[in-house]
């Protein structure tokens, strides 16, 4: 249930707890957040991202507190803050407004609104927000001249993210969940359970407001919380969160070891000719599987493709068993991959060297880069898409 606009006005001048014995809570949240702080460089200027709901309002308040001192294990920090209008639900112009008011209240300075608009993407209404948002991020940061970007998603946040991630039967990436550091994005709170937030809100003396969104069925992630997770703690016992996040701990270590030995493999085979790339298949081929399918997405990227699916992965794989030139598959993002095989590039190199017409074997090599080679080649190629 949301929060009136009132309660969210008349909390903004409590963010500053009477002085007394520290909550054990607010000593956890203020050393998680020294923690990332001093994981990141200590950066000396960080941006605290709002929206008003408990747990980014509980980061501006152990934020604030660092600013008021004015440093981080004596390193000098300033805090600035920023709300996000999306603009998707009624009010929604107030309710930025308010929380920005809170915001300087609790110290933070500047405080900026940024209004956006939320573009359909083709990827749901979630990720739309979530791209119009981060931009916005980035954009202020840049004007203030901020090192750090501090997001407020709590450990049963990354638990959901593990969760949807197993649902939608994603990857190591995806089952990773969100890192806790990535570029100026710093994620200081997913070692704190949502019930710890809330403690932290009311032990400061804020009253945040509510996203009804947060419960709305028609999102994914909604049922995931209010629906999946309560059941889940019930029928296999308390814990569940929390392993869910050791999980994806466990992965990103996993992920950045596979990512680093994928670069490096793949930019030890690549070859590029125009806008083309292209891999030996035999090198491919001997691949152990979880590189190569790495492997074949990162060549996509590399021409200007998007990641591709498990299931694409799989039909661009399959043309190493191919016999002949073979494809072409398309992937995400208007790239054609396709084999071209060793009597194609033999016939291709005669051809090149005669000025004789290929005839019908020659419209496959056509297709590929004029390019001697000992084995056949998987060729990645952007098409632009056609007008119409």
């Amino acid at each position: 249930m949301s929060v009136p606009f009132d309660s969210i006005a008349g909390s903004a001048g409590k963010g500053r707890r009477r002085p007394g014995r520290l909550a054990p809570v607010v000593g956890k949240a203020r050393k998680q957040l020294q923690n990332a702080l001093a994981s990141a460089g200590y950066p000396s200027r960080v941006l605290v991202a709002c929206s008003g709901g408990p747990d980014s309002l509980a980061l501006a308040a152990i934020a604030a507190y660092f600013g008021r001192r004015g440093h981080v294990d004596g390193h000098p920090v300033s805090v600035a803050g920023v709300v996000v209008d999306h603009q998707l639900q009624s009010g929604s112009a107030e309710v930025a407004a308010r929380t920005a008011l809170v915001l300087r209240e609790l110290g933070l300075s500047p405080v900026e609104v940024r209004t956006v608009e939320v573009a359909s993407t083709g990827f749901g209404p979630e990720a739309a927000a979530r791209d119009a948002r981060h931009a916005a991020l980035e954009s202020t940061a840049d004007d203030l001249r901020c090192d750090a970007i501090l997001l407020g998603h709590t450990l049963d946040d990354q638990a959901e993210q593990v969760l949807l991630g197993l649902a939608r039967g994603s990857g190591t990436r995806s089952l990773a969940g969100m890192r806790p550091a990535r570029g100026r994005l710093l994620r200081p709170f997913l070692g704190l359970r949502r019930e710890e937030i809330l403690e932290i809100c009311e032990v400061e003396e804020l009253e945040p407001w509510h996203d009804p969104s947060n419960a709305d069925p028609a999102f994914a992630r909604s049922r995931t919380r209010v629906e999946v997770m309560p059941v889940l703690e019930d029928k296999l016992g308390p814990g569940v969160a929390e392993s869910l996040a050791r999980t994806a701990a466990i992965l990103q270590q996993d992920a950045d070891f596979l990512e680093e030995l994928a670069n490096e493999t793949y930019l030890s085979l690549v070859q590029r000719e125009g806008g083309d790339a292209w891999l030996p298949e035999d090198s491919v081929r001997g691949l152990p599987a979880a590189l190569r399918f790495r492997v074949i997405a990162k060549a996509a990227a590399d021409v200007g493709g998007q990641q591709p699916g498990y299931g694409r992965l799989q039909a661009a794989e399959a043309l190493l068993r191919r016999k002949g030139s073979a494809g072409p598959v398309e992937l995400p993002g208007h790239v054609s991959v396709y084999r071209l095989s060793l009597s194609d590039l033999e016939l291709e190199r005669a051809v090149s060297t005669d000025g004789s017409a290929p005839g019908a074997a020659g419209d496959s090599a056509d297709a590929g880069p004029r390019e001697a080679a000992r084995c056949g080649k998987l060729v990645f190629r952007h098409q632009k898409p056609s007008q119409q």
